[in-house]
């Protein structure tokens, strides 16, 4: 028989059947959620059905996988976590909380076509949803994921943190003014950076419906003559870091006019017409000082034996923006702040650990993933309002992570959050923001 009351040294532990929750906050996510209608939209985007009349309705598993990332689940059995907690159960109204395996069962489902399909209709929903973002900046970026088993796609290709380990290589597009995924593709990890980036970049303008792209800016993977004239042909203005092939180096070599920006920093530009690119192209090219504390950039190689030519980084860009070409380089940098988003999708959305041994089954997976990452970023936004862009690990203890219990009437459905008074306000003034249709000030501000 267990004891009811354990004794400790000057203390007690009794145990009881209340139930409570160390996640109370994510009461604001939920309103809102219901706010943007998440539950109708999931059931309206074609998920696989289960394979039995036994199994959980598909919205519940992917609100359930969601909700347990936001919990801090990294892994799929990181959700026993929210299936122990009856209270989220409750609030989120599931009749009875899924084990991970039913959510495995899930994304075991998904082929490539369900995948496309799903993802169209929820990044569709998500944007149609901030109707203050019209016009956007488009950041496309490649990243290495390392794999350690056995898992479909997972090849040896360009790792340089684990050189020779198997890995993925996903292409990403993010909107840089929201900080939001627009786009995931899943790729073997031998796929060069530019493997179907045309496709890749349909997909992304349909996501993100009446949206108009104002500029594109990506790195020297899509530096090709494809991708130029696609983006050329839809009138989407673009940056793209150039590669310093030897018939480039020689160009720069050659090149005049430097203009110093301070010291230590010139910039030139040139018009440039590779082999077999259609018509020559503007291009910006910046040299730093290796003295510089940061000077980004690759030396000329094939003059390394040059002096002047040894003491210098250089980087190139070509771009159809007709501004003055420093404010072309400043602008190219702002895309850097798609590596911090990157970092965060590893680090705190377990883009790096959800995976499965089926492809497809991964990628539907880091999908839903991306959409846990966007609303929570719409909630950074539109519900907390902060100057800084918290990390979720940071929002555990700013806002999620508060005590909770339901009332002891349970006719009352009333959660009972453990607020302090001095922060009940404020947290009332989330309550607010959360109830209205998502509004995210900056934009509006930019706007």
């Amino acid at each position: 028989m267990v004891q009811s009351t354990l004794r400790g040294d000057g203390f007690s532990v009794s145990f009881s059947d209340r139930e409570v929750t160390a996640w109370g906050g994510l009461a604001l996510l939920k309103r809102m959620l219901d706010g943007m209608g998440f539950r109708e939209a999931v059931a309206g985007w074609g998920l696989p059905a289960p394979g039995s009349n036994r199994g959980y309705p598909p919205v519940q598993l992917i609100e359930q996988f969601i909700v347990s990332i936001w919990c801090g689940a990294c892994r799929f059995a990181h959700a026993e976590t929210v299936r122990m907690d009856s209270t989220l159960t409750r609030l989120f109204g599931w009749p009875h909380a899924a084990g991970h395996k039913a959510i495995l069962r899930l994304f075991g489902r998904f082929d490539m076509l369900a995948n496309e399909q799903v993802q169209a209709e929820a990044h569709r929903w998500f944007f149609g949803n901030i109707t203050e973002l019209k016009r956007v900046t488009l950041d496309v970026d490649s990243t290495v994921i390392t794999r350690n088993g056995v898992q479909e796609g997972a090849t040896r290709g360009y790792s340089p943190g684990r050189r020779g380990r198997a890995s993925h290589h996903p292409l990403l597009a993010f909107v840089a003014e929201a900080r939001m995924v627009a786009n995931f593709w899943l790729r073997p990890g031998n796929a060069h950076s530019a493997n179907n980036v045309l496709q890749f970049l349909e997909s992304t303008l349909h996501h993100l419906g009446e949206k108009v792209v104002g500029l594109l800016r990506a790195d020297s993977g899509f530096f090709d003559e494809a991708v130029f004239s696609k983006l050329e042909g839809k009138q989407i203005p673009y940056i793209i870091a150039a590669r310093l092939t030897q018939p480039l180096q020689r160009t720069i070599y050659q090149a005049t006019g430097w203009w110093a920006l301070e010291t230590g920093l010139e910039l030139t530009e040139l018009r440039y017409c590779a082999a077999g690119w259609s018509t020559p192209r503007r291009l910006i090219v910046v040299r730093q000082s290796i003295k510089r504390r940061e000077a980004p950039g690759k030396n000329l190689s094939l003059f390394a034996d040059d002096p002047d030519i040894q003491g210098w980084h250089y980087g190139a860009f070509v771009t159809t923006l007709e501004l003055p070409m420093v404010e072309v380089w400043r602008t190219y940098r702002g895309r850097a702040d798609c590596e911090n988003r990157i970092k965060e999708l590893k680090a705190d959305f377990g883009v790096d650990a959800f995976n499965l041994q089926d492809f497809w089954a991964t990628e539907a997976a880091l999908g839903f993933a991306m959409l846990a990452y966007n609303l929570m970023s719409l909630f950074r936004q539109a519900v907390m309002r902060s100057r800084v862009q918290h990390t979720l690990s940071t929002l555990h203890g700013l806002v999620l992570a508060i005590g909770g219990s339901w009332h002891n009437d349970a006719s009352q459905n009333r959660l009972m959050l453990s607020v302090p008074r001095r922060k009940r306000a404020w947290f009332s003034g989330l309550w607010a923001n959360a109830s209205g249709p998502p509004v995210i000030p900056t934009l509006v501000a930019s706007g």
